[in-house]
């Protein structure tokens, strides 16, 4: 995966990016409504940007939600581009990050069927399946320091 780069960008310059990504994985696959996906939370969040062989195909956002406390949310990677590990990156790099920035903690809403790939990044579940914008999800935390 030599011609993967992820970058921390600014959501205002990567805005159109980040939202056709999001809206091809998200509204188009997922059936999620555009109120839920673009929340009003983007301008004030961290971003990551994955771009393979110059094109951009995988984005992440990190909220920061206390000082000891990050969420890592809106992971996507366009359909034609998974299973390459770009999504395992995307989180990977998103963890450094945030182990740069001293937060202990960090969690996700994962989506169910994806829970065992978080959980090979050394997320543990916690609490019981619930839904979000109509699709199961499981709340998991990662210690990060």
């Amino acid at each position: 995966m030599s011609n993967l780069v992820i970058r921390v960008v600014f959501y205002a310059a990567e805005k159109s990016l980040i939202q056709a990504i999001r809206y091809q994985v998200f509204q188009v696959e997922q059936g999620v409504d555009a109120v839920l996906e673009f929340d009003g939370q983007d301008e004030a969040a961290i971003h990551l940007l994955a771009h393979l062989n110059g094109e951009p195909v995988g984005t992440a956002r990190i909220r920061l939600l206390s000082d000891q406390l990050a969420k890592i949310e809106r992971v996507a990677v366009l359909s034609n581009c998974r299973g390459q590990g770009i999504g395992k990156r995307l989180m990977e790099e998103a963890i450094v990050f945030l182990n740069t920035k001293n937060i202990p903690e960090i969690k996700v809403n994962a989506q169910h069927y994806v829970k065992d790939f978080y959980q090979k990044l050394g997320f543990e579940q916690r609490g019981e399946v619930f839904e979000e914008a109509g699709i199961p999800h499981i709340e998991m935390r990662l210690r990060s320091l």
